[in-house]
């Protein structure tokens, strides 16, 4: 690849751009702002940037190359993102592979990946903020929580794609632990009925649709009812479904600031440690 040495007069020094290197940008959940700095300043100087279009805010793009080619991939397949990526890389232009989220949850990433390593095509890949995360911010919950949970797990239903049997919802439901649930809000009643083999149906519950964009919603429900809230509120995609004890008001206070707990850079306040 071509090896560019620029001089930035603002920051009074020399940047390296490497102007055929490809980076995989996690784009966050909707909101421009939840773009990293890494993210925003990559795709605002790339040659080529290649998105999502059913899924990505185009807000992120107002900011690039008058130049720039804005590729949407909606309506491609695998091969012809790719024969974009290959003949975009050999004309040494710098290409910017935007995914939503972060590109490591459910970004099919793992197969580009592999042909790119076949052809010796450099690459990185800049985390983003997954919706998951956005979804608990406007919940304003937190995942573990002293004396209810410590774990989290991320999943999905069976659908058009499968999920390895152990991995079904019933299975995970057993462990009772906070759950984030992807790309299944329109099987709710299937998905409700699954998670109530374990999980009381009181259970809270909770669904997040367009987390952090302009229109988003929130249910605050029971495994019981939260159905037919979300078939009630014509929710039937982009949106994710919360279960778990974290979604409640009751748990234990962190001994990571409790006065009477000592720790590395703090002695409790008392005898008690």
């Amino acid at each position: 690849y071509y090896v560019f040495i620029l001089y930035s007069f603002t920051d009074n020094k020399f940047v390296n751009w490497r102007r055929s290197m490809l980076y995989f940008i996690g784009a966050g959940a909707g909101d421009p702002e939840l773009l990293t700095i890494k993210g925003k300043r990559i795709i605002d100087n790339s040659d080529v940037i290649i998105y999502t279009g059913s899924l990505v805010n185009k807000e992120l793009f107002t900011d690039i190359k008058s130049d720039a080619k804005l590729i949407n991939s909606a309506s491609l397949s695998l091969d012809e993102v790719l024969e974009i990526i290959f003949d975009s890389n050999e004309k040494g232009l710098s290409i910017a592979r935007v995914h939503t989220g972060d590109p490591a949850m459910y970004g099919a990433i793992r197969e580009q990946m592999v042909a790119l390593d076949k052809k010796g095509i450099e690459y990185e890949v800049v985390p983003g903020v997954s919706s998951v995360f956005a979804g608990a911010a406007a919940l304003k919950r937190e995942f573990t929580l002293p004396g209810v949970t410590q774990t989290m797990i991320l999943t999905r239903m069976a659908g058009r794609t499968p999920v390895p049997e152990a991995e079904s919802i019933e299975n995970l439901a057993k462990i009772q632990a906070s759950m984030a649930i992807f790309l299944s809000i329109a099987s709710i009643e299937e998905l409700a009925n699954k998670l109530m083999t374990s999980y009381p149906k009181d259970t809270p519950a909770a669904v997040v649709y367009k987390a952090s964009w302009p229109d988003q919603k929130i249910i605050m429900s029971t495994l019981e009812n939260i159905a037919g809230e979300v078939k009630n509120a014509d929710i039937n995609k982009t949106a994710l479904v919360y279960v778990g004890r974290f979604l409640a008001d009751e748990f234990e206070l962190s001994k990571l600031y409790d006065k009477h707990f000592s720790h590395e850079y703090r002695e409790a306040k008392d005898a008690r440690r």
